[in-house]
Order: structure tokens, then C-alpha cells, then sequence
């Protein structure tokens, strides 16, 4: 517990002063952000706004995880560092990016090709390694099934398709949390939520582990490092609240790509070496909602014609343009990403709960 407790802190507190740190750094450097000129026209006032503030973010997590580790005197595990090696590669590809764009003074940055290249590699690496690393029960970091609220036995997928199973997910994940980055505070916001949700899920997997408890149960769970899992999820909670304190409205720094990948990895990485990938397309329902508006507008689009099913996607920047102010849009969507958490946890306790009275 105290590692989990120190974690978080560390992650806080380094993001808050790291971040302010960046902040002047980056205006110094004249580091801005370039807006789009087809986006909402309150947009182009946020022009020149430092961006890259990512980097505060994954300084803030490494730090808090290592630092903690070390004045505790515990060992790192494999899946929290499978779990920061997903992380910081996709943040360098998010960081790549940002640098083009700032360099070249344009909005756009890495090529698809070269971006989607760069998010094959560190998936494929991080999909593979995780199916390695056996603990003395033999469960590995990463499943070789699909999982909802634990392993889904009936559905073993074998090495290969379970790597597929988890570069989609880190593919979706990444680049949901990326398309929600377009409103101050929005994904930070959203983000801190989410990775709390983890925090709790992996310190009651912890408490109702199989590898801890004197006599394994059916409900008991079978996963690799819970609570080191749980310490790096509140360290990632903590470190995207203290960036919140400088990129609420009006932000003083965007986290750019730098950030948004490294994030959307982090949701994909927590979702498959806690054996929950389905249950976190619920924690993360809001991230879901905003791909799919992108999907389904790029789809109505291309059958019809050129209509538009939104006036603008993503689903934010449809809100925007009926006229909401774009605080009351992130904290509307900051209330359904909590009302998708409550539902998420309540059905991960649930499963628990009425295993646990069948077993009696």
C-alpha cells in the first residue's frame, strides 16, 4: 500500500512542478502549437500555446516509479516495466511528431505511414514480451485469451492472435486518447479518471490474488504483478492531475502527441496485463464514444456523398459548433466518463461478489 501511496504522490507532485518547468522552457524555445484554420474559430486564439507537455507527464510517471521502488527497497516487476516501456515508446513517437510540427510550423506532423509505423513497432514489441516472463505459478504479464473482467477461458486465442488481440488494442487505445486531446483539460481529464479506475482494480486484484492468498479460490486472481500495477496506475492518475493544473481552461501547455499516445498506451498496456481488456472499453467509455464519431463521420461521409453526420468530428468539436462553451463540454464529458467508471467498477466487483456466493 505504501507503495502504491508513494507512487501516486510522486507522480503528482512531479507533474505539477515538472509541467511548470516545461511550460517555461518551451516558451522560451518558442515551442507553440499550430491550430487548424477549419476548426471552431475560438481555436485560433489558442495559437501559440506551448505544446509538448507530454514529456512532463512521462518524466513525471518514470520518476515516481523508480523513486518509489528505490526508497522502499522493492524490486520493479515485469509488468510495470513492460507497462512504462509501452509508455514512453509511443510517447517518442507522440514526441517525434510534436517536433515536426513545431519545426515545419504546420498542424500536421508525422506522415500516417510514419506514424503508424512507429505504433506497430513498439506494439508488436510490447505484444510479444508480455507473453514472456512466466512468475512460479506461470502466469505471464500479458494472456494468450481475450478477458472481460478476468480470462475468458473458452477464449484462448494461441500466441499469435493474442498478439494481434493486443496491437488492435493499443492502436484503439492510443489513438482514442489522442482524438480526445482537443479541448483544454479534456484528456488529462479523462485520463486521470480512468487510470484511478485501474489503481482500484489492481489493488483488489491484489487483495484477491492467487499468488497472496493461503487457499486459491475460483474467484481469486490469476494475473502477473498487481500491485506494482496499481502503483503505476496511480502514479499515471497522479501525474495527469498535476498536469491538469496548467492545462484546465485556459491552458497554459497542451500535452500533444507526446502525451495523448503515451496515455492511450498506458489504458491499452493496463488493460491487458490485468486481464480486463473488454471491462476497459467501459472505464474508458468516453474515449470509445470520441473514435467512434470519427469512424462513423469518415463512414457517412465517404456513402453519402459528402454529407456529414456531425457538424464536425471529433465529438467534442460537434458540441462546440452547436454553440456549448468548451468548459461545459469537457466537464459534461468529464460526468459521463465517471458515470462509465461507476459502471465499470460496479460490474468488476459484481463478477466478484456472486463468485464469491456460489463458492459458499
Amino acid at each position: 500500500m505504501r507503495l502504491i501511496l508513494l507512487a501516486g504522490a510522486l507522480g503528482l507532485l512531479g507533474a505539477l512542478v515538472g509541467t511548470r518547468l516545461a511550460i517555461g522552457v518551451l516558451v522560451r524555445k518558442g515551442y507553440g502549437q499550430y491550430v487548424r484554420d477549419d476548426g471552431p474559430k475560438e481555436h485560433l486564439k489558442k495559437a501559440g500555446t506551448p505544446t509538448m507537455g507530454g514529456i512532463a507527464i512521462i518524466g513525471a510517471v518514470l520518476v515516481a516509479y523508480f523513486v518509489s521502488h528505490l526508497v522502499l527497497w522493492t524490486p520493479p516487476t515485469a509488468s510495470g516495466l513492460l507497462l512504462l516501456g509501452l509508455f514512453t515508446g509511443l510517447g517518442i513517437v507522440g514526441f517525434l511528431d510534436d517536433w515536426i510540427k513545431i519545426s515545419r510550423a504546420r498542424s500536421l506532423g508525422l506522415n500516417s505511414r510514419a506514424k503508424l509505423i512507429g505504433q506497430a513497432a513498439v506494439a508488436i514489441g510490447f505484444a510479444y514480451a508480455c507473453l514472456q516472463f512466466p512468475d512460479s505459478r506461470g502466469n505471464t504479464p500479458g494472456s494468450q485469451m481475450v478477458s472481460f473482467l478476468r480470462d475468458i477461458q473458452w477464449l484462448h486465442l494461441g500466441p499469435w492472435l493474442a498478439m494481434v488481440w493486443i496491437i488492435f488494442i493499443i492502436a484503439a487505445f492510443s489513438n482514442g486518447v489522442n482524438l480526445s486531446d482537443g479541448l483544454d483539460g479534456l484528456a488529462s481529464g479523462l485520463s486521470t479518471m480512468v487510470f484511478a479506475a485501474f489503481a482500484l482494480v489492481n489493488f483488489w486484484q491484489y487483495s484477491q490474488w492467487c499468488s497472496r492468498l493461503s487457499t486459491s479460490g475460483p474467484q481469486c486472481y490469476e494475473v502477473r504483478d498487481p500491485l506494482d500495477l496499481a502503483a503505476v496506475s496511480l502514479a499515471l492518475a497522479g501525474a495527469c492531475f498535476g498536469f491538469l493544473w496548467w492545462n484546465a481552461s485556459p491552458a497554459k501547455i497542451f500535452m500533444g502527441d507526446s502525451g495523448s499516445l503515451a496515455l492511450g498506451g498506458a489504458v491499452a498496456g493496463l488493460a491487458v496485463l490485468t486481464r480486463t481488456e473488454l471491462l476497459a472499453a467501459i472505464l474508458g467509455g468516453m474515449f470509445v464514444l470520441i473514435t467512434l464519431s470519427v469512424i462513423l463521420q469518415v463512414s457517412y461521409f465517404k456513402l453519402t456523398g459528402g454529407k456529414r453526420l456531425f457538424k464536425m468530428a471529433p465529438l467534442h468539436h460537434h458540441f462546440e459548433m452547436k454553440g456549448w462553451a468548451e468548459q461545459t463540454v469537457v466537464i459534461r464529458f468529464w460526468i459521463i466518463c465517471g458515470i462509465f467508471i461507476a459502471a465499470g467498477l460496479g460490474l468488476f466487483y459484481a463478477e466478484w461478489l456472486a463468485g464469491a456466493e456460489l463458492a459458499r
